[in-house]
């Protein structure tokens, strides 16, 4: 009987897991998904594709019969399989950045890896976060054949990556706001409908400034020093929309740059350019597609080397496309299944 590896998925049923699940599927990898609940407990029902799927709970028990366990619900269910790993047990993949800080954390992005890449055996792999992806494999592609000197942007965050809490906070706040109700606070301590934020309120479970940090974190990791790509300037700014980023980029060359060059240079795999008279990238008809978008390429009229791009990414489905990449390298080839 042919051996299928096991890979269970901790929070398979928050927005990220979800789509971790959906392009699990889609790829078609040789697996067995097992999905994990973020609590110890009985077993719940879920469904995929129609079909019910079992929960099963959380315990070594259940982890440990995987061959890879990626982490992809609360910080603190995350906490709990870390705890509980063993050396020589599953290989963890963590998407919640539980183990951000940790020693055994090796940060993974393989759309922007240089070939060959590779981390030591017993290393947690963490997803960097979907921001950081985004940028680096812009300012990568982009410095390869244009050199930059120096760039900027300004992120602009959706309310999903404040999970299905902050999905659901901010519809409630819309709608109260259009009935003259309060509005509910817990997750934003702010309005966050109808408004851009520079910060969360006091109360916040989570700061922007947090979040910033970690994106600058994990970019300097992804661009190594790269000369021909140096750190960006960024600020993290949140949207008053449910998915994906948006991203304005200001970028000096050390050269006057041909906008019709760069778009091309651009061009990618993973990048679809929307250049010349083409309809710009957004968020919402950026969903539950892979890589980035870039468009609205212009240069700066009052800089002759300066240029603007508009980027655009599903969060969810980059940070997945990465995390599924990872996990696939990591499973026993079929004939070195046990």
């Amino acid at each position: 009987m042919k051996h299928v590896s096991v890979v269970s998925i901790v929070g398979g049923e928050s927005l990220i897991g979800r789509e971790l699940r959906d392009l699990i599927a889609g790829q078609r990898l040789p697996v067995r998904v097992n999905l994990v609940g973020v609590d110890e407990g009985a077993m719940t029902l879920t469904e995929q594709a129609g079909e019910p799927v079992v929960i099963t709970p959380l315990d070594e028990e259940n982890l440990s019969r995987s061959a890879v366990v990626i982490l992809a619900g609360s910080k603190a269910s995350s906490a709990k399989a870390l705890a509980g790993a063993r050396a020589g047990g599953p290989t963890l993949v963590d998407m919640t950045y539980a183990a951000d800080q940790t020693p055994s954390a090796r940060l993974r992005a393989p759309m922007v890896e240089p070939p060959g890449y590779s981390v030591p055996a017993g290393a947690v792999h963490v997803i960097a976060h979907p921001a950081a992806i985004a940028l680096a494999l812009f300012l990568l592609r982009l410095g390869a054949r244009f050199p930059v000197r120096r760039s900027s942007a300004h992120i602009f965050e959706p309310a999903s990556e404040r999970g299905e809490k902050g999905v659901e906070e901010i519809r409630q706040q819309t709608v109260s706001l259009l009935s003259f109700k309060p509005m509910p606070k817990q997750i934003f301590d702010a309005q966050a409908s109808f408004n851009l934020l520079a910060r969360y309120g006091d109360d916040a479970p989570q700061s922007l400034e947090e979040v910033q940090l970690r994106i600058e974190r994990h970019l300097a990791s992804l661009l190594g020093g790269r000369r021909e790509a140096p750190m960006p300037s960024i600020r993290l700014v949140h949207a008053p929309v449910f998915h994906g980023y948006s991203i304005s980029i200001h970028v000096e060359f050390k050269a006057p740059p041909d906008v019709r060059a760069v778009a091309d240079a651009l061009s990618s795999d993973e990048v679809d350019v929307r250049a010349g008279d083409l309809e710009p990238p957004n968020n919402c008809a950026m969903a539950g597609q892979g890589g980035i978008a870039v468009g609205s390429i212009s240069p700066d009229r009052n800089s002759s080397k300066g240029c603007w791009f508009w980027v655009v990414t599903d969060n969810f489905r980059l940070m997945a496309e990465n995390a599924v990449a990872v996990a696939r390298s990591l499973l026993p080839a079929p004939d070195e299944a046990r």
